[in-house]
């Protein structure tokens, strides 16, 4: 299972941290901004591919994943989904896992649709073709098991992954995911018991599945209850610096071994070098992923 891989890669680096690349020109200092025109989409996404590969020579020898925000290449138009592309692909050279944060679901057929572009394979006349080929990708549940199982037949088929929405790191998640239920509990633990259910096909050897769980840092007693609960789930735990969590949020949603999970940091990283008055932005980037890394393993 490529859970099992990510486990290991993530033991061997020390590092269970998560690159978010959540790229916006808007990011870039002017040293880097001035050689690239950013007046029309073309330019402005091979900046942003061009940013990212500076980003991941540095990061890949101290961080073993990024995750790919899809959003903020979409608004780059048809260049910015070729700047995602590379991205994934020059990541996956350096041997970094890829999360595609995609947040996908539907009915069955164009569940499998989605699964196809991000994880699995695209059948055509006469072969079949690869279109972005992520590692992991986050998956929607609330079309239950119809819209995810074409995600989970594609984990076992081509050894992927998936990490499902479960308890988000947004302020306002409250609104849908604490509703009480007539049985009792809450709709995210429902959601937290289905993919713990979902996933039970999918346990590799150290004990966890490759249908992970999203589940928000900024929430520590929710993800402390979670962690109890899913012994199987392995979690995706965005919400780490710029929304306010911390080592200390995050030790209650990993294992007694400080494993079970990786957290993602994206604006930190990549502005850090304006936090510390730099335009080495990838130097920078590096030295805050390494101050991550040391305050989560300490």
């Amino acid at each position: 299972m490529i859970i099992d891989g990510l486990i290991e890669k993530i033991a061997d680096m020390k590092a269970p941290v998560c690159a978010g690349l959540d790229t916006r020109i808007e990011y870039f200092p002017d040293s880097f901004a001035k050689e690239y025109d950013l007046s029309g989409f073309t330019g402005a996404a091979a900046a942003v591919f061009e940013f990212n590969r500076v980003l991941i020579d540095a990061l890949c020898r101290i961080v073993p994943c990024i995750k790919i925000q899809n959003a903020f290449y979409e608004m780059y138009g048809i260049p910015g989904i070729e700047s995602y592309q590379k991205t994934i692909e020059y990541a996956r050279s350096k041997g970094m896992f890829v999360i595609a944060d995609v947040k996908r679901g539907d009915i069955g057929s164009s569940s499998a649709a989605y699964s196809a572009a991000h994880i699995g394979l695209t059948v055509l006349r006469e072969n079949s073709e690869r279109a972005f080929d992520s590692d992991f990708m986050t998956v929607n549940p609330y079309f239950g098991i119809d819209g995810l199982q074409p995600f989970i037949d594609d984990c076992i088929a081509y050894q992927k992954g998936i990490f499902v929405l479960v308890k988000t790191s947004n302020p306002s998640s409250c609104q849908l995911q604490d509703l009480e239920l007539e049985s009792g509990g809450r709709v995210y633990e429902k959601v937290a018991e289905l993919v713990d259910q979902w996933g039970r096909q999918c346990i590799g050897r150290h004990g966890y599945s490759s249908v992970g769980a999203v589940v928000g840092a900024t929430h520590p007693q929710e993800g402390a209850v979670l962690r109890k609960n899913m012994k199987h789930t392995f979690f995706l735990l965005p919400g780490y610096g710029a929304q306010g969590a911390s080592a200390q949020d995050v030790r209650s949603m990993l294992d007694r071994d400080g494993m079970g999970g990786i957290v993602n940091s994206s604006r930190a990283l990549l502005l850090a070098w304006k936090a510390k008055n730099t335009a080495d932005f990838a130097a920078a980037a590096v030295e805050a992923a390494q101050e991550m890394i040391d305050d989560l393993n300490a």
